[in-house]
C-alpha cells in the first residue's frame, strides 16, 4: 500500500503541513519536531512526489550539471567537486537534498541547448555550467535566451569556467584566468631562451581556444615574433591524437624548433609521444608546456611544466553558488587565476 503524507503526519503526531514544511525546507521548523518528521519518514520508507512537489513549488530538486566530457579530468573534476558541495548539509532523509545530474553534450551544440530545455521542463533548482562556451553567435543567443528564461523561473544559473554570457547578468560566473596564464606560460620559456615556439590550440570557435592563443600570442608578441607565432599554430581537439598529430605538423613547418605549448595537458601528452617517435628528447632536444595541471600531469616522464588551474575548488564553489549557500561574487563575476607551475619538461634550448 502506498504511504502518503497523511499516514507521515499521524506517526510524527503533526498536522501534514508541518510534514510538508519539512520535507521543502521551505519554512522553520523545531529541531526536535523536525526529528520526529523525519523518522517517521524513514520508519514508512515515505518516498516524495517530486514531479507533483515541484509543480506546487517554484524549482523541483533537481540540478544539472552541464560539461562537455565527463571522461576528461578537466570536466570530471570539476562535476564531481560540485556535486559534493551540492550534498553539503543534507541530511539523506527526504530533508533537502536535491539530485545532481551530470548531462554530457560531447561538445555539441545542439545537446547542449536539449538539455537546457530538459532541466527547464523538470523546472532545476540550479543549472551549472561548466567549460569554455562555442563561439557561434546564433548558438550563443539561444544559450542566453534559454538561461535568461530558467533564471526567471526560479533557477539558480551558475557558469564554472566558462565567460559570462552576453545580454544574461542573472548567472554567476567563476572564470579562468585562460590569458594571463598562458602569457605567463610562453614568457617562460621565451626566458629560458626559446624563439622557435609552436603552440598547438584547441578548436578555433571555443572561448578557452581563443583566449589561451591570445595570451600566447601576447607574450609572442612581447618577444617581437608576433609574425611566428601565427604560423607555428595548428589547431584541433583537445585530445591526445590531436597533440601527436599537430605536433608533428609543426616539425614539418619548422624542423628546428625548440618548444611546444599544448592547449592542455593532454594535447601535451600527445605532444611528447610525437616528439619521442622522432628520436627527439624532452626538455633535451624539445621543451613541453600544457596547461591545466590535470593529476597526471606531476606523474608524466618528464613532469609535466604546466598552468594549474584550481578545478576542484572552482567546482565546488559553483555547486554552493548553486546552492545558494554561498554569496555570488561582486557584479557577479570572479576571475580565478592560474599559477605557473615549472617542472622537468622545459629547459633551455640547446646552444
Amino acid at each position: 500500500m502506498t504511504v502518503t503524507l497523511a499516514d507521515v503526519a499521524a506517526r510524527a503526531q503533526v498536522s501534514p503541513a508541518t510534514v510538508s514544511r519539512v520535507l521543502n525546507g521551505n519554512y522553520p521548523v523545531a529541531a526536535s519536531t523536525r526529528e520526529r518528521v523525519l523518522r517517521a519518514v524513514d520508519e514508512l520508507d515515505y518516498v516524495l512526489n517530486g514531479p507533483a512537489s515541484s509543480l506546487a513549488a517554484a524549482t523541483s530538486d533537481l540540478v544539472g550539471i552541464l560539461v562537455n566530457d565527463i571522461a576528461d579530468p578537466f570536466f570530471g573534476i570539476m562535476a564531481g567537486a560540485a556535486q559534493s558541495a551540492i550534498g553539503e548539509g543534507a541530511s539523506g532523509r527526504a530533508g533537502g537534498e536535491k539530485l545532481a545530474v551530470v548531462c554530457n553534450t560531447g561538445g555539441s551544440p545542439e545537446r547542449e541547448l536539449t538539455y537546457l530545455t530538459l532541466l527547464q521542463r523538470q523546472r532545476a533548482a540550479a543549472v551549472i555550467l561548466t567549460g569554455g562556451s562555442l563561439e557561434l553567435p546564433e548558438h550563443m543567443a539561444a544559450v542566453a535566451a534559454k538561461l535568461t528564461k530558467l533564471a526567471d523561473a526560479g533557477t539558480r544559473v551558475v557558469l564554472c569556467g566558462r565567460p559570462p554570457v552576453a545580454g544574461d547578468a542573472s548567472a554567476a560566473a567563476l572564470t579562468f584566468g585562460n590569458r594571463a596564464g598562458a602569457r605567463r606560460l610562453t614568457e617562460h620559456l621565451l626566458g629560458l631562451g626559446h624563439r622557435r615556439i609552436g603552440y598547438v590550440a584547441g578548436p578555433a570557435d571555443r572561448t578557452t581556444t581563443r583566449e589561451r592563443l591570445e595570451g600566447h600570442r601576447e607574450a609572442m608578441a612581447g618577444a617581437g615574433l608576433a609574425e611566428g607565432a601565427e604560423v607555428l599554430t595548428v589547431h584541433g581537439s583537445y585530445d591526445r591524437r590531436s597533440g601527436y598529430d599537430a605536433t608533428l605538423e609543426l616539425l614539418r613547418r619548422e624542423p628546428s624548433l625548440t618548444a611546444v605549448v599544448a592547449a592542455n595537458d593532454t594535447v601535451a601528452l600527445g605532444a611528447c609521444a610525437a616528439l619521442r617517435d622522432r628520436g627527439l628528447s624532452i626538455p633535451g632536444d624539445v621543451s613541453v608546456a600544457g596547461f591545466d595541471d590535470l593529476p597526471f600531469s606531476l606523474d608524466a616522464v618528464p613532469a609535466l611544466t604546466t598552468v594549474r588551474l584550481p578545478l576542484h575548488e572552482a567546482g565546488a564553489r559553483a555547486g554552493r553558488l548553486a546552492m545558494g549557500t554561498e554569496a555570488a561574487p561582486p557584479g557577479g563575476i570572479a576571475t580565478i587565476a592560474g599559477e605557473l607551475m615549472v617542472r622537468d619538461s622545459t629547459a633551455p634550448p640547446r646552444g
